[in-house]
């Protein structure tokens, strides 16, 4: 089973069940186990987003939160960029990019697993090892 994990976007103001809806729904599409979860990531300015504290306390996993710049480095692997999201954010692709910035805090080489999906005001990626 690949150790995964998820990085999020979204609206200020989405709900904790929303993100969890979507969570869900991908892991259920593609076969994926919530155990394989290791962590939830967003960018910067999403650190105080109650639903997304609330959907890492529920999972009992760590929220971590990364700038724009230490995102940039992950542009050339997103399957998708977004004026949108840059105009807002600094970052082309916040959970796209951010998934894949959690990932690499434990591995040196990293890949999308599940590129971005869209519920609402919310964005989910995945990402794992190699």
């Amino acid at each position: 089973m690949p150790v995964l994990y998820a990085g999020f976007g979204c609206r200020r103001g989405c709900p904790v069940d929303v993100l969890e809806a979507l969570l869900q729904a991908v892991l259920q599409h593609h076969g994926l186990s919530i155990t394989a979860l290791r962590g939830f990531a967003s960018i910067a300015g999403k650190a105080d987003e109650p639903g997304l504290q609330q959907l890492a306390a529920r999972h009992a996993l760590p929220l971590v939160v990364f700038a724009a710049e230490q995102l940039q480095r992950f542009e050339p692997q997103l399957s998708h960029r977004s004026a949108v999201a840059f105009a807002h954010s600094g970052c082309w692709g916040v959970a796209e990019s951010t998934a894949l910035a959690l990932a690499s805090l434990s591995h040196p080489s990293v890949t999308l697993k599940v590129a971005r999906r869209v519920r609402g005001p919310a964005t989910l990626a995945l990402a794992c090892a190699g």
